[in-house]
């Protein structure tokens, strides 16, 4: 990857440490050339390889992409399944790649709704990676941020339940233990691509006090400069978590 002029202008100090990212726009992408659909999801791919090298570059702590959502299952069949090879493509021609860049794989989602193959293949990934201590790359597969919800409030009322924890013990750290990104800090910057506006069911909880960062390129044509654009524009934010000016200026 040749380095671009615009990595001079960020601040190596200030980076974000999580970037969740929604890869949007791979179909209206081939639709716009004249292609099938899944066409554009192929051409997403190697989009993704460089994002995460780029990532990986910048000594980002944890990537996340929005992969596959619980809502996709909705999808033709014949373009779920093309989305299932793409997947296990990618992390079979990846997987030598993460061992020797440091890279740690994980995966957030309800994994068992996808095929089994394809479930142990991540499980192998994941056990393959588990001790390298670089960038955590997850995939958010058959994912959804309400689910996510609404599995942590189950799993802390079962708790209460057995007699573990009392209601009035129940807190955000307790809560939070139980979200599948745990222990991975909340993003600080949230990338969405092809000009929707709008965060689509993904990271609800964690996404609290995330910048966000919409761009009207549609994936398969999202760039390094792209992705730096949206850094530079985070960089020039003023993060305050609910203070004043005078306040985020004093600490």
């Amino acid at each position: 990857m040749v380095e671009s002029k615009l990595q001079e202008k960020i601040d190596p100090h200030r980076l974000p440490s999580h970037i969740a990212v929604i890869m949007d726009g791979n179909g209206r992408w081939a639709q716009k050339h004249s292609l099938p659909r899944v066409e554009g999801h192929w051409a997403g791919v190697k989009v993704v390889d460089r994002i995460v090298t780029l990532g990986r570059k910048l000594n980002l702590e944890a990537l996340t992409l929005y992969s596959f959502s619980d809502e996709n299952w909705n999808r033709p069949s014949a373009e779920i399944g093309t989305l299932m090879k793409i997947l296990d493509y990618y992390l079979k021609k990846e997987l030598n790649r993460m061992k020797e860049e440091n890279i740690q794989f994980n995966t957030i989602g309800h994994i068992e709704d996808l095929p089994a193959p394809i479930q142990k293949l991540i499980q192998y990934s994941i056990d393959e990676t588990r001790n390298n201590t670089g960038m955590i790359l997850t995939l958010a597969l058959s994912y959804g941020g309400r689910q996510e919800i609404m599995d942590a409030v189950k799993k802390v009322a079962q708790m209460v339940k057995e007699g573990k924890v009392l209601p009035e013990d129940i807190d955000s750290s307790l809560f939070e233990s139980f979200l599948s990104t745990h222990p991975i800090p909340d993003p600080d910057l949230l990338i969405r691509t092809s000009g929707e506006r709008r965060i689509s069911n993904f990271l609800l909880y964690q996404s609290a006090y995330t910048e966000l960062h919409y761009n009207n390129v549609l994936w398969p044509d999202f760039t390094e400069d792209d992705f730096l654009n949206a850094i530079i524009d985070y960089q020039g934010r003023e993060r305050r978590f609910g203070l004043t000016q005078e306040q985020i200026a004093k600490a």
